[in-house]
This record gives C-alpha cells, sequence and structure tokens, in this order.
C-alpha cells in the first residue's frame, strides 16, 4: 500500500482522551444506517471497552472508528464514519490504514466487519466476503435503540 498522505489540517489519533462523544453519538444516533436511536449511555459504554480512532481537524472530530479486540486474536471493526463536510478528501482511506497499521492489532487470526455500502473500501485493506457463511451465527436486534 502507498503512504497516504493526509491534508495539513487533519490528524488521525488513537488517544481516548480526545474523543468527542457529542460528535459520536450524534453521529451514531441520527446520521447512520446502524445504529440509529442508539443511548448515549451506550455509546459511552462501547468507547470505553474498544479501541478507538479519531480523525481531527484541529481541535473538532471530524471522524471515528471502533475496534472491539482482545489485541491477540480476533477483532471487529465498528462505527467507522467521517462527517460529511469532511469527505472526499482521503480520510476514510487513511484512517482505515491506521487501524490496520496499529500495532495492538497486528498478527490477529480473525478481523471481522459488517458493511452495507462500503465494501469497496474495506477490500483495499484486505477485507472479503465471509468464506464460510454457514460458520457464523448471530443474534439480531435491529430495534434494540427503539423506544418501546
Amino acid at each position: 500500500m502507498q503512504p497516504q498522505r493526509l491534508p495539513d489540517d487533519y490528524e488521525i489519533s488513537a488517544d481516548a482522551g480526545r474523543l468527542d462523544v457529542a460528535v459520536i453519538h450524534k453521529f451514531l444516533a441520527e446520521e447512520s444506517y446502524w445504529s440509529r436511536g442508539i443511548p448515549r449511555s451506550t455509546v459511552e459504554r462501547s468507547i470505553a471497552n474498544s479501541l478507538c480512532f479519531g480523525v481531527y481537524q484541529g481541535a473538532a472530530q471530524v471522524g471515528f472508528a471502533r475496534v472491539v479486540t482482545d489485541r491477540s486474536t480476533f477483532a471487529l471493526l465498528a462505527d467507522v464514519f467521517i462527517l460529511e463536510a469532511h469527505r472526499g478528501k482521503g480520510l476514510s482511506k487513511a484512517l482505515m490504514r491506521r487501524v490496520v497499521e496499529h500495532e495492538d492489532l497486528q498478527g490477529l487470526r480473525r478481523f471481522l466487519l459488517l458493511t452495507s455500502d462500503a465494501h469497496g473500501l474495506y477490500s483495499q485493506f484486505g477485507f472479503k466476503e465471509i468464506g464460510s457463511p454457514a460458520r457464523f451465527m448471530e443474534v439480531l436486534r435491529p430495534d434494540v435503540y427503539r423506544p418501546a
């Protein structure tokens, strides 16, 4: 892979202390197709228990990715986004490169993700459709964040 250079005023960090939970929650709860309506407390708990990456323009957070992992054998990539006003600048590719190159995510036996619309992005980083989907099982509750 060719090194991806960020525009001068952008940076990517895995420093959890820099994350802007309000920005992350707003996007996930109001703009994402996968977690619409998610409670802020759930977002906070997911961040606290994951390896997270923020994309920043100056001090403002403009992107995010979260990896659920044991940092030894398994990881699941989730909640990847770049705010709409910052798309088209190569930030998602730079974010993915930072994720897959992170020292705690090397040597994993399995690295998973789910996507409905970004196969082209993720395939650039080695992700492929699951080879044996019949081996995977799930409990799926798509309406879990909707009020009763």
